[in-house]
């Protein structure tokens, strides 16, 4: 299978937090989940985390190489620049990342990295895989709440990616 590429700086277990979601579904393809995730105004409609996006250097909400926007997830304004964008094409996975971060005092300062994977497996199968690492006194803060909330808030994304890309 394939994995998350990491620039420099944001390699899980070097972070202040990291969070690693996977799911493998049946009957959906990296083409039928990728609209899902490549178009921000789907983002609402399925994960509740997310609202308030707004793009800075294209029309949108289709996301491209180097896109700027920003989003409000977790209660904070997240400024975002898309570093990854590589839809699926000839069987090989579906990539999207995008740097991001909140300014603010030394304590609501965060940066981030977003990944996401979208591999078409065999027997009509899709694996969904989303992993992030943050810097920051917030990321500190979210790493050590119990439950996760990370983990449990993009395991709500993954799986409803797949279930508005499976109607």
């Amino acid at each position: 299978m394939n994995y998350i590429y990491w620039p420099e700086g944001y390699l899980p277990g070097t972070t202040d937090n990291y969070a690693s979601n996977e799911i493998i579904v049946a009957g959906l393809t990296a083409e039928q989940v990728w609209p899902y995730i490549s178009k921000t105004s789907e983002w609402p409609k399925y994960y509740s985390n997310a609202s308030d996006i707004h793009f800075y250097n294209g029309p949108g909400p289709e996301l491209f190489e180097g896109a700027r926007f920003r989003f409000t997830t977790f209660d904070l304004i997240v400024e975002a620049e898309v570093t990854e964008y590589v839809p699926p094409v000839n069987g090989k996975p579906a990539r999207i990342a995008w740097h991001g971060w909140c300014e603010g005092s030394e304590d609501e300062k965060l940066d981030v990295h977003h990944a996401w994977l979208f591999e078409s497996l065999s027997g009509g199968r899709v694996r969904i895989l989303t992993q992030e690492t943050q810097i920051g006194k917030p990321a500190k803060d979210m790493a050590v709440q119990k439950p996760n909330p990370m983990i449990n808030a993009h395991q709500e994304w993954i799986e409803g990616l797949a279930k508005a890309a499976m109607k």
